[in-house]
């Protein structure tokens, strides 16, 4: 599958997630989405990547000065600690942000 076909299932399963009232499922998928994205940019650019999980391509996102200030900030709301309450601030919606990320990195989505 392309990396466009996996980051949309990602966004079906965490919207899925969301209907069915597991939205810390709902954050997981967000996530993966977002991950698959950021490897797809990374790719573009020539950036080895490799067998990167999300997490990290997440963070190389946040690190990385040739991306987007925005996108930087947002692939930092990916590697937020839930709190003890098990969820984020309340501004923060990572399925959205999963589609502004890929927008900020890939100039697209929808």
């Amino acid at each position: 599958m392309s990396w466009r076909e996996n980051f949309d299932a990602e966004l079906r399963r965490a919207e899925s997630a969301r209907r069915d009232g597991n939205e810390g499922m709902c954050r997981v998928c967000a996530r993966r989405a977002a991950g698959i994205a950021a490897r797809e940019y990374f790719f573009r650019r020539g950036v080895p990547v490799g067998g990167l999980n999300a997490l990290n391509a997440l963070r190389m996102v946040t690190n990385d000065l040739e991306s987007s200030s925005e996108a930087r900030r947002l692939a930092g709301h990916f590697t937020l600690q839930i709190t003890a309450d098990h969820t984020l601030p309340e501004e923060i919606d990572l399925l959205e942000e999963a589609r502004q990320l890929t927008r900020a990195l890939l100039g697209e989505y929808g």
